[in-house]
């Protein structure tokens, strides 16, 4: 049986080094919060690093920003004039997450929110060409609904912790609201002819999901 831990390390010595203001913000978060596991860490937030600069989009959403570690990895991809919108819903958090985005060299590219996404985002703000899903494990399935009232033609959706560390397929989990959120989440999206999707067996489950709009 390999260790997962182990083969993790082992992939993290053979990606590029960790910028050292996310080393810190990492730092800080498992020092000083105690859901410290809740944040994207270097691994993850190197692939969302990646996929932005492979995607070039113009207005990123994220929902759900906790420390604010994925909104800076993907923001230090984002293109001159780009911007991200970065809605958290537990205004405990603000104290520490606005400063670590404010004092950050990507700050630029970033507006900080506290707010609930699926009330306050207004129906009149511009499309969004990627949309990071992050927040309350129980409302995956308004998140993407809320996706197709905002997001671009053949735009894409990122969703977070679709394997729930194994939970979706656990029935000692079947009665666990967040367990089945994410469980709904996945089904809607695997029999969804709308998007292309896959998902991602890294850390805690990444699914990518991309709009079928205007396409032959």
């Amino acid at each position: 049986m390999i260790d997962k831990e182990i083969l993790e390390n082992y992939i993290q010595d053979h990606i590029d080094a960790e910028n050292e203001y996310l080393y810190k913000l990492y730092r800080s978060t498992n020092i000083r919060l105690v859901r410290s596991h809740m944040t994207s860490g270097h691994l993850q937030g190197t692939l969302l690093r990646m996929l932005v600069r492979m995607i070039h989009p113009q207005r990123i959403l994220e929902i759900g920003t906790y420390t604010g570690y994925s909104a800076l990895c993907m923001a230090s991809a984002l293109e001159e004039n780009a911007k991200l919108i970065t809605y958290e819903i537990n205004d405990e958090l603000e104290d520490f997450t606005r400063p670590q985005i404010e004092l950050s060299p990507w700050a630029n590219h970033i507006e900080f929110r506290i707010g609930n996404v699926l009330t306050d985002l207004s129906q009149e703000v511009a499309p969004f060409d990627l949309i990071f899903i992050d927040g309350n494990k129980r409302q995956y399935l308004e998140y993407y609904e809320l996706c197709f009232q905002h997001l671009n033609p053949c735009g894409y959706i990122l969703a977070d912790n679709t394997l729930w560390d194994g939970h979706v397929i656990d029935p000692a989990y079947d009665k666990d609201a967040q367990t089945l959120g994410i469980r709904a989440f996945n089904d809607s999206v695997a029999v969804d002819n709308r998007v292309e999707k896959v998902i991602i067996p890294l850390r805690d489950g990444l699914t990518l999901i991309r709009l079928r709009e205007n396409e032959d």
